[in-house]
């Protein structure tokens, strides 16, 4: 008796089951361009819908401002706390102002920061009676993603009519 021994010989017609090289590459590629195009385009609608949303924040800070002004007379200042002056009680001298606080003026939890890490900035301002009074006496601001003050990133609100600054980074109310 004789064992034939079965080797592994191709037949002809009879391919082996996988991918080529090349065909591997190929998808690599679209899968790379793929990922090109979606930083391409993905990551300027961000930047766009992180100033959006610093202009609506600023939007709602300010709407919180008047109601505290309604309520008490007048705007909180830096004793006060400023803004936090929104989200809680502060300490007042006369005890009937104190009785007017009507808080917190904006949702609990609210963060007075705008998307990129950086606090919201306000600044009261003293204006003479020589200046038209037009707007809130406040600056409302953030600093932008660059995290400094003063620079073409800035998103303000401001009173309208006031055209001192690029269209595109101004939120008026």
């Amino acid at each position: 008796m004789t064992i034939r021994t079965i080797s592994a010989v191709k037949r002809p017609g009879v391919q082996s089951a996988g991918f080529t090289l090349i065909e591997i590459l190929l998808v690599i590629v679209i899968i790379l361009m793929l990922a090109s195009a979606l930083v391409i385009f993905v990551l300027p609608q961000q930047e766009g819908a992180e100033k959006n949303t610093t202009r609506l924040m600023l939007n709602q800070v300010a709407s919180a401002l008047d109601t505290y002004r309604l309520n008490l007379g007048r705007y909180p200042n830096e004793q006060e706390g400023g803004l936090s002056a929104l989200l809680t009680k502060p300490s007042f001298e006369n005890a009937r102002l104190g009785e007017k606080w009507q808080g917190p003026y904006l949702k609990p939890g609210t963060r007075l920061e705008d998307p990129w890490g950086n606090k919201l900035h306000y600044e009261l301002v003293e204006r003479t009676a020589d200046e038209k009074a037009s707007g809130p006496p406040y600056k409302l601001y953030s600093v932008g993603p660059d995290g400094q003050p003063d620079t073409d990133d800035d998103v303000r609100l401001v009173p309208e009519g006031d055209n001192t600054l690029n269209d595109s980074e101004v939120f008026e109310p």
